[in-house]
């Protein structure tokens, strides 16, 4: 169980490293328009990626079972 946690932090920490590496500017960019959000729209984004990922585990967890 802490090897999966492990391995979830660090693919984690891949995508987000990749994002910084590879596209800088970008992340600037999209650092702005959150600013510009109301608070609760960046909530309701917040709670679809949660929901999303959760479900995404969910399937990874169902096919490899």
């Amino acid at each position: 169980m802490i090897a999966t946690a492990f391995l979830a932090l660090g693919l984690v920490l891949i995508v987000e490293g990749l994002a910084y590496v590879l596209a800088p500017s970008l992340v600037e960019q999209l650092l702005a328009m959150l600013r510009a959000m109301p608070e609760a729209q960046r909530r309701n984004l917040g709670l679809f990626a949660l929901a999303f990922g959760v479900l995404l585990v969910w399937i990874a967890k169902t096919l490899g079972a």
